[in-house]
C-alpha cells in the first residue's frame, strides 16, 4: 500500500477535490452546484478568507479532505478551530484516513494556539462518530438553526 500523505490543498487540486466534497454533499443530501464548489475552492485559497483544507493523498489520488477554520471564542476571549467538513473517499475507508487528517488537524491546533477542535456531526452518522469517539470528547451541548 502507497504511503498516504496529509498536506494543504494546492490549486492543481481541484479536479480530484470536487468528487470527494460532492460524495460529502450527497452524504449530508446537501445539493452542491457549480457555483457553490467555485465559492469554496476561491476561499480555500484566498489567503484573506478563514476556510482551509487538508487533504489525504495516496498513490497520487485524493482519498480524503478537511476543510476547518480559526473560530472565536468570546467567552474565553481566544480563538479555536472549527471543523466544517471531514470526508474520507468510501474505497479508503477503514485505512485510518479520518484519523490522520483529524491528527494533522491536531497539530496544527497546537501551533496555532487553539486549545480545542470542535466539530458536528448526523446523530445518525455511526462510523463518523466512531472515530470521534475515539479522538475526542463528545460535548453536552444541542445544536440549534434558525431561518429567516
Amino acid at each position: 500500500m502507497t504511503d498516504l500523505i496529509i498536506r494543504p490543498a494546492v490549486p492543481g487540486d481541484r479536479e480530484c477535490w470536487e468528487p470527494l466534497f460532492r460524495g460529502y454533499g450527497d452524504f449530508y443530501k446537501v445539493p452542491m452546484t457549480a457555483e457553490s464548489l467555485e465559492t469554496v475552492w476561491g476561499w480555500i485559497h484566498d489567503p484573506g478568507h478563514v476556510v482551509e483544507a487538508l487533504v489525504a493523498e495516496q498513490g497520487g489520488a485524493l482519498v480524503g479532505l478537511a476543510h476547518f477554520r480559526a473560530m472565536p471564542s468570546p467567552l474565553r476571549g481566544i480563538e479555536i478551530g472549527f471543523l466544517d467538513d471531514l470526508f474520507v473517499d468510501p474505497a479508503a475507508r477503514g485505512a485510518k484516513v479520518g484519523e490522520k487528517l483529524l491528527a494533522r488537524l491536531n497539530e496544527i491546533s497546537a501551533a496555532r494556539g487553539w486549545n480545542k477542535i470542535r466539530w458536528i456531526t448526523a446523530d445518525d452518522n455511526y462510523r463518523a462518530r466512531t472515530l470521534y469517539d475515539r479522538v475526542a470528547v463528545k460535548t453536552a451541548w444541542n445544536l440549534y438553526e434558525m431561518t429567516p
